[in-house]
């Protein structure tokens, strides 16, 4: 099947976040005698008005080139705590998205639905970038998830707070030596956190782990068989957290930061850098009303024998419960409402010119689902209409690309980013924290996960 949707003008923007997953209820998909469907499509909760009327508008653009299909929107927030239960429940939307994380381990287990067959007919189905097409797929290379957003992470940083002590908003660090030296002078310049570290509802293992492979470490050997947290590398990382708090009082005050809560503080102007998903700039702004003139990104700083920059990304993913007919009608809308943006010109330039009319950020960095050469071309399309500083993200999107992407860990890693949280809390919050022995422990537990992946 060749889509309909990709050739149709938009009467909206898909707004979508490549650090924000989203979760929630629903009672059901549903299909009526006369062959109508209505399927339910996740929606990021807390949308500003403007946005969401013009996801509605969206909508009504799909059910006119699709009348027999009806769209049911769902707010949702993906969240490790909830997913489990909301999944095996039978309450998440027909349409949702998960981290690639998840993908692998739920298409093994048959929680999602095989839409291989509708996305194997799509246009653009040999143009992913296969780095990240694998964490939908399924062992035999059918794709059941869908690749809807990439990133690699990067360090974001306040520009205000670095004129504020002093330094250059211009010449953001390059070594973790000077991202030390960097969050000193703005604690001690400011009161606000220099650096800020993301540390519960699983963040802490995901920012430990980032940290972890650009030392040059990992977390996990190279064939996925079992954990290597209890390392010199991951140690190092620790004791680098530890002399930034214990040594320099340069983290504030805040030790239970998740994705959410951290956002908010940076926003607000108390975090002078933090680690996350280089492609958090549109969150920032739509959730969290960041001033665009604070704002500054730059990519991770890489050290040791082995550094790489840990990435990961967005997957929609269909209910297991969706009939065939829905779960065409769902590869449609992740179609049209997620793809078509990138994939179309006409879609995406139309797109991101209402975006652009509605303040809505266009041209933030990103990195690229499909190939190089469609990315590039999808960059040409938008460029009339980029609205964001580009020239304060310079120092990520100009070597973003020259940086070894290494995927997160593959077995029970929602699982052992828990169990890290912890030790990332502890370093944090006791002083004379045992580091060996936390890493001692926390690779048993995590010895424990793989065993139990591998039965």
């Amino acid at each position: 099947m060749r889509s309909t949707t990709t050739r149709l003008g938009t009467a909206g923007i898909a707004l979508l976040s490549a650090g924000v997953l989203l979760a929630g209820c629903t009672s059901g998909p549903s299909e009526s005698a006369d062959g109508k469907v209505t399927i339910t499509v996740s929606i990021d909760a807390g949308l500003e008005k403007e946005a969401r009327d013009n996801f509605d508008a969206r909508v009504a653009v799909f059910e006119k080139a699709h009348p027999d299909v009806t769209v049911e929107a769902q707010e949702y927030t993906w969240t490790a705590t909830t997913f489990t239960a909301d999944l095996a429940g039978g309450t998440l939307p027909d349409v949702f998205t998960i981290p690639f994380t998840d993908g692998r381990g739920l298409i093994a287990g048959g929680q999602l639905a095989d839409i291989s067959e509708y996305v194997a007919e799509l246009p653009y189905a040999d143009q992913f970038n296969p780095n990240v097409a694998q964490a939908g797929e399924a062992e035999d290379g059918s794709m059941w998830a869908i690749p809807i957003a990439a990133y690699g992470q990067g360090l974001h940083y306040n520009r205000t707070l670095f004129e504020q002590a002093g330094l250059d908003p211009d010449v953001p660090p390059t070594t973790w030596d000077e991202v030390r030296e960097y969050a000193k002078k703005i604690a001690d310049a400011t009161g606000q956190a220099g650096y800020a570290q993301m540390t519960s509802s699983n963040t802490g293992g995901w920012i430990l782990t980032t940290l972890t492979d650009a030392f040059g470490g990992r977390t996990e050997n190279a064939d996925a068989t079992e954990p290597t947290i209890d390392s010199p590398e991951v140690a190092e990382v620790l004791q680098y957290l530890h002399e930034l708090r214990w040594d320099d009082n340069s983290m504030g005050a805040n030790f239970l930061y998740d994705w959410a809560s951290i956002n908010q503080d940076f926003a607000a102007g108390r975090i002078g850098m933090y680690v996350s998903g280089g492609g958090n700039y549109g969150n920032l702004v739509t959730q969290n009303a960041l001033n665009p003139d604070d704002y500054g990104l730059a990519v991770l700083p890489l050290q040791g024998s082995d550094p790489g920059l840990l990435g990961g990304g967005t997957l929609a993913a269909v209910s297991p419960k969706a009939s065939e007919a829905e779960q065409k009608a769902a590869v449609d809308w992740i179609d049209f409402y997620y793809l078509a943006k990138i994939t179309d010109e006409a879609t995406a330039s139309e797109t991101a010119e209402l975006a652009a009319s509605l303040d809505q950020p266009v041209g933030a960095p990103e990195l690229p689902i499909f190939n190089q050469e469609q990315f590039e071309q999808y960059q040409s399309w938008i460029a009339p209409f980029v609205n964001v500083p580009v020239e304060q993200m310079a120092p990520y999107s100009e070597s973003i690309f020259d940086q070894p992407l290494i995927p997160e860990p593959r077995v029970a890693t929602q699982d052992v980013y828990a169990l890290l949280d912890t030790v990332v809390q502890a370093v944090l919050t006791d002083e004379n924290a045992d580091i060996a022995k936390l890493l001692a422990d926390a690779q048993t537990q995590a010895d424990a996960l793989y065993a139990k992946a591998a039965q």
